[in-house]
């Protein structure tokens, strides 16, 4: 097809492919942004990749990259596999790109796709599984730990500010103490007020202030 001549093209399929795959684990978009983002990525490799080995390993390394950002952002929270990641995917479509200008648009499209996936926590219902794998290990007298932290307890809807990013574990102070705290499945900067919305044990769940 001659649209995959031009050498800009790459952006929009690695773009859109990329954000609807991450945005069907953000959200519960029930399979329809996984069917569409891994529909994009396999047209983007089929276009350019000619050897069915060859596309199929450009295909998988791409998904592997994927699996490691999932990894790091919802179990360790340590940006290492997440970087190892990220590089993975923008080496696959790099290596898969035609020529150098063209894998130079796809690794944009990528980069931009994976930050604007992020906008969909904003509109559409995020997946409750990632809280509750973040707070599996709920400190509550119901599983019999009656010792509960009365200084954490007294923290629910108080409103702090981030001292770290939270991705989605980092630090917050709240009245001049500091804690560590987990987003509710959220990416949240530096210096931004949090309201806390749940404390289980020492653990604390936050939320961004809208204003």
């Amino acid at each position: 097809m001659e649209i995959f001549n031009l050498e800009w093209i790459g952006i929009i399929i690695t773009g859109l492919g990329t954000l609807f795959i991450l945005g069907e684990v953000l959200v519960n978009a029930r399979g329809i942004f996984g069917i569409l983002g891994i529909g994009f990525m396999t047209i983007y490799f089929g276009a350019y990749v000619v050897e069915t080995s060859s596309f199929v390993i450009m295909l998988i390394l791409y998904f592997i990259g994927l699996l490691l950002i999932i990894i790091d952002g919802k179990i360790l929270n340590d940006g290492t596999l997440a970087t190892i990641g990220l590089v993975t995917m923008l080496v696959a479509v790099a290596i898969a790109a035609p020529s150098f200008t063209a894998g130079l648009y796809s690794v944009l499209g990528v980069i931009i796709g994976a930050f604007s996936s992020l906008l969909f926590l904003k509109v559409f219902k995020k997946r409750e599984v990632w809280t509750k794998l973040a707070l599996k290990d709920q400190l509550t007298s119901e599983a019999g730990y009656n010792s509960l932290n009365k200084e954490y307890e007294s923290l629910n809807n108080q409103i702090g500010i981030t001292l770290t990013d939270l991705r989605p574990v980092g630090t917050i102070q709240i009245k001049q103490k500091e804690y560590s705290a987990i987003s509710n499945g959220q990416w949240i900067e530096k210096n931004i007020e949090v309201q806390v919305i749940q404390v289980d044990g020492t653990r604390i769940l936050v939320e961004k202030v809208d204003k």
